[in-house]
């Protein structure tokens, strides 16, 4: 193939996977919690035309090495954590997060998934906090049937008022993890993620000390995806397209015009 065409092609495809990345982006605009995701790219291999060469012996004059480029290549596709802004809900098992740090739920198969989305809710068999998907919220917290004024604290200390006797009590403490790169966590669907050996091994701790976040109640955490920036990127996006698709026209009628010269 034509080097021109192939790397156009490169360019044209790297237009494509900035846009599949922008228009994920724009869908889960209203996705509780969701972590925009940006498109990394870098060149690709080069065909050296003529290495570097002495022009004075003397004073070691050089000229740089002659070279052209084959196109570029994605490089990895970078989630940003970045805060998200609060949505006031006023549910008591509404939970956000503000700073660092994932709330730990259980997976059907045992293992432990982190996530950003605090909308938890009450199992109806067992009374214990579960995500909207009906996975436990680790360490398990059950909240009775007859508790009410439900309460918990920025330092993720559960607690309720019984019913049946007007006495306050203690449920649980929620634990959270972070990551020594959160970038690198594998996504699993469901606002859910997997550690990863590019994330590293959960670190565990409570809300407010070392480091980690604190526990907003009745409130949500909304997607960071900024709807201008994103609209902004698509059009940047757009243009290389064009201009690569544009680039591989010429090509084509420069190939055309060598075809058209031999055969005369």
């Amino acid at each position: 193939m034509n080097p021109g065409l192939r790397a156009s092609a490169s360019g044209m495809r790297a237009q494509q996977i900035r846009i599949d990345a922008i228009a994920n982006n724009l869908a889960n605009v209203t996705t509780t919690a969701f972590k925009r995701s940006r498109t990394n790219f870098e060149d690709m291999l080069y065909e050296t035309l003529q290495g570097a060469q002495l022009v004075h012996y003397e004073g070691t004059d050089t000229l740089a090495p002659v070279q052209i480029g084959r196109g570029v290549r994605l490089a990895d596709i970078q989630r940003i954590h970045t805060q998200g802004a609060f949505e006031r809900t006023d549910n008591p098992f509404d939970l956000a997060l503000e700073g660092e740090g994932f709330f730990q739920v259980q997976l059907p198969n045992g293992s432990l998934a982190y996530t950003r989305d605090g909308t938890f809710g009450r199992a109806a068999d067992t009374g214990a906090l579960v995500t909207h998907a009906g996975y436990l919220l680790s360490p398990e917290i059950t909240v009775p049937a007859d508790a009410t004024q439900i309460g918990v604290s920025p330092t993720g200390l559960v607690s309720a008022v019984l019913g049946s006797t007007g006495e306050q009590v203690n449920l649980g403490q929620i634990e959270l993890a972070r990551f020594a790169n959160p970038t690198g966590l594998l996504s699993l669907g469901g606002n859910n993620y997997a550690a990863s050996p590019a994330s590293g091994d959960a670190m565990s701790g409570l809300p407010g000390e070392d480091g980690f976040g604190q526990v907003v109640q009745g409130t949500l955490e909304a997607s960071n995806v900024e709807i201008v920036q994103e609209m902004v990127d698509m059009i940047t996006a757009q243009r290389a397209y064009e201009v690569n698709s544009k680039a591989i026209k010429t090509a084509g009628e420069m190939i055309q015009t060598v075809t058209n010269e031999l055969i005369r």
